[in-house]
């Protein structure tokens, strides 16, 4: 955690940036921009990942960080499922639907695997020093 400057230097958060805009393309389409409470609400969680990988960090603390990682990983798990309930509704093609929930699962255990790694480690965070 020491040798990140940023949130923005941590990989899964730019993987997160990067399926976020893969939403918000998505939430362009004709369908689902007129689905309004379904457009909302995955425009939300996508962009909850990384919003909170980036709050968790500027704790500051290993804890709160650990905290924040499970936001957000619980964001990405929202997003998958409502990943489902657009494509159940005909909004995107079967391969936009795999490619995004490929996406989604790789952050979700790429985020776990950050919270395995801050459990084991004996860094308590800059505010601790």
């Amino acid at each position: 955690m020491s040798t990140w400057k940023s949130f923005y230097e941590i990989e899964v958060w730019q993987l997160a940036r990067v399926f976020c805009k893969k939403i918000y393309k998505i939430i362009q389409y004709d369908g689902l921009s007129k689905d309004y409470a379904l457009k909302d609400q995955i425009n939300r969680s996508s962009g909850s990942i990384m919003d909170n990988i980036a709050e968790g960090f500027g704790r500051d603390g290993k804890k709160e960080f650990i905290i924040f990682l499970s936001y957000a990983k619980a964001s990405s798990e929202e997003a998958a499922s409502q990943l489902y309930r657009i494509y159940d509704r005909d909004y995107i093609s079967k391969d936009e639907f795999n490619k995004l929930l490929t996406d989604s699962k790789e952050i979700t255990n790429k985020i776990g695997g950050l919270i395995a790694y801050l459990k084991k480690s004996n860094y308590k965070g800059i505010k601790f020093k």
